[in-house]
């Protein structure tokens, strides 16, 4: 009887041992998962996202072009992250394509990594240099996120109270774009709770980063519009088309 009992306290110390060792692989599993997308070589410093695997410093990134406009593109392992590169090479040749990057990373732009290198492969090709980088910095037209800030919203009570926007300088919008026609200059069209247009605004300008976000999240129909407010409509020309000031967008987001 004491050697059965002996027989079952070993079965049940094994049966124990096996769960934790069978718990620390999973764990282990699970957290390598977490760093294995994208795949992601760092040259510095600990890594500043232990789940994108980003470091300080010059990454290697591997993935494949989702979007991309003008010098700016981002890849479907890299969500959260726009890749901005130099000169005159339009990065809309890259998408659909996969692609090795030498991409530079640093904490005062912690949404953009900057190109250095690309490789890209076509079908079955073998991956080849297709970018190198000819200039160094950021980009003039890149919005910051901690640029947010520096606009406050606005609310237009009425297309005739032109105190509601004259002077107001830097400020964020909700609405809808309407690209430029031939019938129709681009515009923002300003929404009510009940998504009905009250008011829009003019834009005469527009930088290469928000037209690269616009068609980024090209499966939303409204966003907030960071802008410059210029001159007002005059007065008497207001309640035709709703137009009450023009402006320049320097980003449109989701918030």
């Amino acid at each position: 009887m004491s050697f059965k009992k002996s027989i079952g306290i070993l079965v049940v110390s094994a049966l124990a041992i096996a769960f934790i060792l069978t718990g620390n692989i999973a764990c282990s599993k699970k957290a390598g998962d977490g760093a294995a997308a994208p795949v992601v070589k760092g040259e510095q410093a600990a890594p500043v996202s232990q789940e994108m695997g980003i470091k300080e410093g010059v990454n290697d990134i591997t993935g494949t072009v989702k979007s991309a406009l003008g010098k700016y593109f981002y890849i479907v392992q890299m969500p959260g992250f726009d890749i901005t590169l130099s000169g005159n090479f339009d990065a809309a040749m890259l998408v659909g394509k996969d692609v090795k990057v030498k991409a530079e990373f640093h904490r005062d732009r912690p949404s953009l990594l900057v190109a250095q290198s690309i490789e890209a492969k076509e079908g079955t090709a073998p991956f080849a240099i297709v970018y190198t980088a000819s200039e160094t910095g950021y980009p003039q037209d890149f919005f910051d996120q901690k640029m947010r800030t520096e606009f406050a919203e606005l609310k237009i009570t009425a297309i005739t109270k032109a105190a509601d926007w004259e002077g107001k300088g830097k400020v964020k919008i909700p609405g809808r774009f309407i690209p430029a026609s031939e019938k129709q200059v681009a515009a923002i069209a300003i929404l009510d709770d009940k998504d009905k247009e009250t008011a829009r605004v003019i834009v005469d300008n527009m930088t290469e980063y928000t037209n690269y976000y616009l068609k980024k999240l090209r499966l939303f129909d409204k966003f907030w519009f960071y802008l410059t407010i210029k001159e007002s409509v005059p007065a008497n020309q207001r309640a035709k088309a709703k137009e009450i000031f023009h402006a320049d967008i320097v980003f449109a987001g989701l918030y």
